[in-house]
């Protein structure tokens, strides 16, 4: 169910509320470009300045856009274990297909409080549970021996999002875990990389912009075409550096600003770019063959 390019998609704001009518709009846009499977109210969908009415709102607004034609993967994590318990709820009773569960941040629990807070999450629901490991953003490492422990405890987690560069802890997760495990890229410019060990696809940022192109580099991988793989590879991997100039969702949603696809508004304290940053995301979109808009003239 869980693989290929899979979207981590933004939220659009317009005048601080969410933008509804872009959000559908935007899931479109994904399905219609080969895009796998929808992400909402993750880190690119700025899930922590979103409030509960809007978290749900937004996880609702996918799903029934959506309409099954893609898996709904909702981000319901928390670094409060019975928040996201409630939020893996509303979402799972709204109809999401899985749930995607951030390590606990801030509080920088050990392993053992880490395995407790995500078994209690997958014993509170039926749907599958997709673990997020990502300790540059939390502060703590899910370790493979703890991954593994909960694949064989929990029957609902079924996968991990790696988000730690660490390639070398990728492999030992597939050697540790049930052989259904699934490993999913969290890394853009990782997605091949993490494919060639065994992994199914990736949770994708900077197909916000580009899903085609990522879809066709998963593709391109199953079918055997490595060459077809490499190339776009090479050919997403400058966009790729200049979607993460700032911190993310910054860039990303500076470029969909850019390019008309919604407008770039932030919640602080996600601000705008540097002018000298801005200039560079500039460059490497006209650099791809995008064009850019006048300001106030989104799609």
């Amino acid at each position: 169910m869980f693989k290929g390019s899979i979207v981590a998609i933004v939220t659009p704001f317009h005048n601080g509320k969410v933008d509804e009518k872009k959000l559908r709009n935007l899931i479109d846009f994904q399905i219609k470009n080969g895009t796998s499977g929808i992400v909402p109210c993750g880190t690119t969908g700025e899930s922590a300045t979103l409030n509960f009415d809007e978290h749900e709102k937004v996880i609702e607004i996918t799903i029934e856009h959506v309409n099954k034609r893609v898996p709904v993967i909702a981000g319901t994590g928390s670094n409060s274990t019975e928040e996201a318990i409630m939020l893996t709820r509303q979402a799972a009773s709204a109809g999401a297909d899985a749930s995607l569960q951030v390590s606990p941040y801030y509080n920088r629990p050990t392993q053992k409080g880490l395995y407790e807070h995500f078994k209690a999450i997958a014993q509170s629901v039926k749907i599958p549970i997709i673990l997020y490991n990502i300790a540059g953003r939390t502060g703590v490492n899910i370790e493979p021996d703890t991954i593994a422990k909960l694949a064989h405890d929990c029957r609902n987690i079924v996968a991990v999002k790696e988000a730690s560069g660490n390639l070398d802890q990728m492999s030992r997760i597939k050697q540790l875990c049930p052989k259904e495990f699934e490993l999913i890229s969290g890394d853009d410019s990782l997605t091949l990389p993490v494919l060639s060990i065994g992994g199914i696809g990736i949770i994708s940022v900077v197909a916000n912009i580009v899903p085609h192109d990522v879809a066709s580099l998963v593709s391109a991988f199953e079918k055997g075409d490595l060459k077809k793989a490499r190339d776009l590879h090479y050919k997403l991997l400058p966009l790729i550096k200049a979607v993460f100039l700032e911190t993310n969702p910054i860039p990303v949603k500076t470029a969909m600003g850019l390019l008309g696809m919604c407008e770039s508004d932030l919640r602080l304290p996600m601000c705008p770019m540097s002018p000298e940053n801005l200039e560079k995301l500039k460059k490497a979109l006209k650099d791809y063959g995008l064009k850019l808009i006048a300001p106030g003239k989104e799609k």
